[in-house]
């Protein structure tokens, strides 16, 4: 009997659980260990940070629903992985041996690369977690009470552009049915070469689409742009040129910021440095295993990818639904491959697909595959894809119960899309 630990319990980490279970049979041992006993519907943060939504209606406790499908579950969070020992260190000082490990952790967020950022001890806040989104809710509640401008962004390091876009439209369309907007300027400010580039190196014509919408909702923009310190209220930028030579310095004003940080690996998998990268996210090859350890899987943000292009200031590259949910495919069939003594041979689908939430509208952004050139690229705006997003919540939260392994994004995001599945 093989003894299988998925480390994390986010999207990947019980996607990952649930496919490899189906794979293998109950004939091996799965565990996941968690941080807490709560799976996060991570995609529905920004509408947490707004009162759109209550924490409760994005979570769940994941403990009953692994277990029905014989499933263990630790939520003592890790501590360290030893990978040469074969064996995590979990908070509680107790240890777990694995034969295989997977690691789905996410990313740590790295508030602290910039002085005054973040929520804890900071002055901006974040929807990386419902945490920090609910937080952002009653920092939210209390600036409607007293209204001013907004600063909405990215750090330099960001890899996921897309919640940073869909908060700042979100938020005016919040503020216009509350009939506030006017008392409201609001700035998004990003590392990003343009407006529309998402970690991409833009989608069709993201750029014109963005701006386009951003000048329809009166949000003004700063692109290759390093926020250096944020102050009560003040947030400092520096812009740069093509070259990375500063060229303008903002001092902006807000009642309100909600900033995306950079990320890491978290320290549990980045104190690991023989399989990681400087930044401490996992060395993979093609089939999703360590370079180092060909024992460990990995997938999702906590996974090294190079950028997509070079840029003046750092931007990463997204890892988005899609791609997450290819990666685990990936994992759970070369890891039965493994146990049956066979090769590894299936490869994740490196293809990006965003269903950006606009508050009353949305933006859909497909690149195939992710790196250009691609075989499809296509962008398209309209309400469809507000609703679609909405549908893709449910969908996904019954998944996350039931222990489902259809895999979403291509059997109906693509078919509403209208796109075929290209290898």
């Amino acid at each position: 009997m093989a003894n299988i630990v998925v480390l994390g319990a986010g999207i990947g980490g019980m996607s990952a659980a649930y496919e490899i279970r189906a794979e293998i049979g109950k004939e091996h041992k799965v565990t996941v260990v968690g941080e807490g006993e709560l799976f996060s519907f991570v995609p529905s943060n920004p509408w947490v940070a707004v009162g759109w939504r209550k924490p409760k209606d994005v979570q769940i406790g994941v403990r009953p629903y692994l277990a029905k499908k014989g499933i263990e579950f630790e939520n003592a969070g890790a501590a360290e992985v030893l990978p040469a020992e074969n064996r995590i260190r979990l908070r509680d000082g107790r240890d777990l041996a694995y034969d295989y490990l997977v690691i789905t952790t996410g990313p740590r967020l790295a508030f602290d690369e910039v002085p005054g950022l973040g929520p804890e001890g900071g002055f901006t806040q974040s929807i990386c977690t419902t945490e920090h989104a609910q937080t952002a809710w009653e920092a939210y509640e209390a600036f409607l009470k007293d209204p001013g401008p907004i600063v909405v962004g990215a750090a330099a390091g960001a890899s996921c552009y897309g919640p940073a876009y869909e908060f700042a439209m979100i938020l005016d369309a919040d503020l216009r049915k509350r009939k506030l907007r006017d008392r409201v300027p609001i700035t998004y400010v990003s590392p990003e070469p343009y407006v529309g580039h998402m970690g991409l190196g833009g989608v069709g014509d993201s750029k014109g689409l963005l701006e386009a919408e951003f000048r329809q909702r009166h949000i003004k923009w700063i692109a290759n742009a390093k926020i250096t310190k944020v102050e009560d209220g003040l947030m400092h930028v520096e812009e740069v040129d093509a070259r990375a030579q500063p060229l303008a310095s903002h001092q902006l004003p807000f009642k309100y910021s909600m900033v995306l940080p950079a990320f890491t690996g978290v320290d549990a998998v980045r104190s690991a440095k023989e399989m990681c990268n400087p930044r401490g996210f996992v060395l993979i090859d093609a089939y999703q295993r360590n370079t180092k350890y060909p024992n460990i899987y990995s997938a999702g943000v906590c996974v090294a990818i190079p950028p997509v292009e070079p840029t003046p200031l750092p931007v990463g590259a997204p890892k988005t639904g899609f791609m997450i949910e290819s990666m685990v495919t990936a994992i759970a069939h070369n890891l039965a491959a493994d146990l049956a003594g066979k090769p590894a041979e299936e490869k994740a689908t490196w293809n990006a697909i965003c269903l950006a939430d606009m508050g009353d509208t949305g933006a859909a952004f497909v690149a195939l595959p992710q790196n250009p050139p691609r075989n499809v690229t296509w962008a398209k705006v309209g309400k469809w894809v507000h609703l679609a997003k909405i549908a893709f919540e449910k969908y996904f939260m019954r998944k996350m119960k039931t222990g489902n392994t259809e895999p979403v994004y291509e059997k109906y995001v693509l078919k509403l899309l209208g796109i075929v599945k290209l290898k």
